[in-house]
């Protein structure tokens, strides 16, 4: 199978991760359609490439070495947000959900709000099972339509393998769209209720920066990472060019200029305190990209 056109070699990525660190993709591809995106799966898979997604990068942690294989972004038709029926939304795997949340609320449909305060894509919302402020996404989701080097198929969410901030997708199962089924509702109180969690979201959590978001996974709702870094007395603290932030202990911030190994550095140091402390190992929240490998 020859090789695809439009692939870039070398594309860095550190622009397509909200934390701003890490090296160049060795294939990248932005893809607008599911035929696109078989041509380039399909491919992928002849050649032996590996594959990886960038949405947002909102809760990615990118190599410094970079990543090898192929790196796809998706937009164009893969990006839309449309109605369906009456209480429907059919969203693109390169929607963002903070605009899923917004399209819902001007339409009157509620079930999505949560959304708002995840600034991922559906795509990697879908993957990860994203959850937010008493929502889950796999409650609101009638089909997702997956995209692999053999076609597209139509899967309900039981046939995901949801579990915890997970799903059993794999590398060259891509999520092209999804359809969320949402609930009639009073556009007024759901623009309220928009307002009111991205009021809660800013009080508790730093803004402004560049941040991946969760860094480490709450090991239970009463006892949250957050929580348990802030007690061992990781506020503020810092490592090279990046800290815990001050205002929420589980956010890493890049100062200027980080690495991807300053970050894991820091998430070492932090990881540290806590079992020392508490008998407590947490566990990465954040995603990968590349050669990662957390220090512990």
């Amino acid at each position: 199978m020859s090789e695809p056109g439009g692939l870039e070699r070398e594309r860095p990525l550190a622009r397509y991760a909200t934390v701003g660190t890490g090296g160049a993709a060795e294939l990248f591809a932005r893809v607008g359609s599911d035929a696109r995106l078989h041509e380039l799966l399909a491919w992928a898979r002849a050649a032996g490439h590996q594959v990886a997604v960038v949405g947002s990068g909102s809760n990615v942690l990118i190599a410094d070495e970079g990543v090898r294989g192929l790196v796809l972004k998706l937009d164009g038709e893969l990006a839309r947000i449309e109605p369906v029926g009456e209480h429907g939304l059919q969203c693109g795997g390169a929607a963002r959900l903070p605009a899923v949340a917004a399209e819902a609320s001007r339409r009157g449909l509620s079930g999505i709000e949560f959304g708002v305060n995840i600034p991922g894509t559906v795509g990697g919302a879908v993957r990860m099972n994203a959850n937010a402020y008493g929502g889950e996404l796999a409650r609101t989701l009638e089909w997702v339509d997956i995209v692999d080097p053999d076609g597209t198929t139509r899967r309900p969410p039981e046939a995901l393998g949801f579990g915890y901030r997970r799903s059993g997708l794999d590398e060259h199962e891509i999520v092209a769209r999804a359809l969320f089924a949402l609930t009639p509702a009073d556009p007024e109180q759901v623009k309220a209720t928009l307002a009111d969690l991205r009021a809660r979201r800013h009080a508790a959590q730093p803004s402004g920066i560049k941040t991946f978001g969760s860094t480490f996974k709450n090991p239970t709702p009463e006892r949250t990472a957050g929580l348990l870094l802030s007690q061992a007395g990781c506020n503020g603290l810092t490592i090279g060019r990046v800290r815990f932030s001050p205002k929420h202990a589980n956010f890493v911030e890049n100062l200027g200029g980080a690495s991807t190994a300053e970050v894991l550095a820091l998430m070492a140091a932090g990881r540290d305190r806590v079992l020392e402390r508490f008998g407590i190992a947490l566990e990465p929240e954040v995603q990968t990209l590349g050669p990662v490998r957390f220090p512990w």
